[in-house]
């Protein structure tokens, strides 16, 4: 099997490719061969013994741990992030809670920002009491916070690029840097933002995806992944105390193939998501409705992003605006919805536009006086913006159910 022969570059680096893989099937496919066995034959039993003690390179043993598809797709990622190695795994919150648990024993604490994903944040702050681990939720954007808030127990500071639904912009190279000295890890999820942002490159020790949004682009399938070194990777799947291998959240290997193939396009994708969401973006604040979205100056992490970002791929795909109230933020999803701006449904990365209402929907798991106190509008409509050819029919679309309003 052969490796990837290129990480991603950053702006800074002459060379603009992305990532160059060469990757061939066992005939000399131009796509890898799909995995279609739960178990490997060995020659020779020492071998396997071998295996199970993860001294050798290049064998299987049982597709719980590792097998050819889910190896292709992780060195694919792992060339993408610039990290030594990655894992897939069967969802995104299976990644996410996987290497939270790698890290952290009974009697840990964390430091997380509280504007997260819906499902992040209950595991953070409902599941893992149950294994005395504590959490601290801060306004990440706060350094000051978050220094405050590390204890000689912290293990983790767990923050998403791009946080969810509120679009703020975490300072990686920051937070890092507060992380090192604090003898911690740095846990970014990535999902939002990837090929716009790499996180390892600027300091994260472990990245993690939902693969279910943008990486896959078809909401075809729910899968995750974990990017970091050849420690922390060898150390999830390791058959004795790995949480990956152990928990058993095993991509399928079909999933693996036909992410695979997704991902060579994830760099087209990414350009015309943002153009869109840009385009979109400037529309409504010309029109007067209050629009979040970084690619706008005024954006409070407008100059962060900036900073960090592969400008090659844009602010990314996701605007929020603010209608008020839940009642105003309904109506409106559902005429757009029957106007054919796109789909009234959770979830993001879509090749069509979703949009949803994220207090009652993807942030629903967030107490309510947790939503206001982070500034989270009961009317905010967040949208996933989508490979639209002609976003200016899309916005034609938008602006007649604004009118219809009144």
């Amino acid at each position: 099997m052969q490796k990837p022969l290129k990480p991603f570059l950053m702006k800074n680096d002459p060379s603009t490719k992305i990532f160059d893989l060469l990757q061939f099937g066992e005939f000399g496919d131009v796509n890898p061969s799909v995995c279609d066995s739960a178990t490997f034959t060995f020659m020779q039993a020492t071998t396997m013994l071998d295996t199970f003690h993860g001294e050798t390179e290049g064998c299987f043993l049982y597709s719980r741990h590792w097998n050819p598809s889910n190896k292709y797709l992780a060195d694919a990622l792992s060339a993408m992030e610039g990290t030594e190695s990655a894992w897939v795994t069967a969802s995104g919150m299976a990644a996410i809670t996987c290497a939270i648990l790698q890290i952290c024993n009974s009697g840990d604490h964390i430091v997380s920002s509280v504007t997260t994903y819906g499902g992040s944040f209950a595991f953070l702050n409902n599941y893992l009491k149950k294994f005395n681990i504590d959490v601290t939720f801060v306004d990440i954007t706060k350094l000051d916070e978050v220094k405050k808030a590390i204890r000689p127990n912290t293990r983790i500071i767990y923050t998403e690029t791009m946080t969810n639904p509120l679009l703020q912009i975490s300072d990686i190279p920051s937070l890092a840097k507060i992380a090192d000295e604090n003898h911690l890890k740095l846990v970014v999820d990535n999902t939002f933002t990837p090929m716009i942002v790499a996180p390892a490159q600027l300091g994260a020790h472990v990245v993690v995806y939902s693969m279910t949004k943008f990486i896959n682009g078809k909401n075809d399938c729910v899968a995750g992944a974990i990017c970091a070194s050849n420690e922390f990777v060898n150390a999830l799947s390791n058959v004795n105390d790995g949480t990956a291998m152990l928990l058993g959240p095993a991509l399928d290997p079909l999933r693996s193939s036909s992410i695979l193939k997704n991902l060579h396009t994830l760099h087209i994708r990414m350009k015309q998501h943002s153009k869109n969401a840009d385009y979109l973006a400037r529309k409504f604040k010309n029109y007067g409705i209050e629009i979040n979205y970084p690619g706008l100056k005024e954006h409070k992490g407008h100059h962060k992003l900036t900073e960090m970002m592969n400008p090659e791929f844009g602010y990314g795909g996701l605007i929020a605006i603010d209608m008020y109230t839940v009642e105003k933020a309904f109506k409106l999803m559902e005429m757009m919805e029957k106007a054919g701006v796109g789909y009234l449904a959770v979830s993001l990365g879509y090749f069509k536009t979703l949009f949803s209402n994220s207090g009652k929907s993807t942030s629903s798991e967030v107490p309510i006086e947790i939503q206001r106190e982070m500034g989270l509008s009961e009317g905010l409509v967040r949208f996933s913006v989508g490979l639209d050819n002609d976003i200016e029919n899309t916005w034609q679309k938008i602006k007649s159910c604004l009118e219809q309003m009144g």
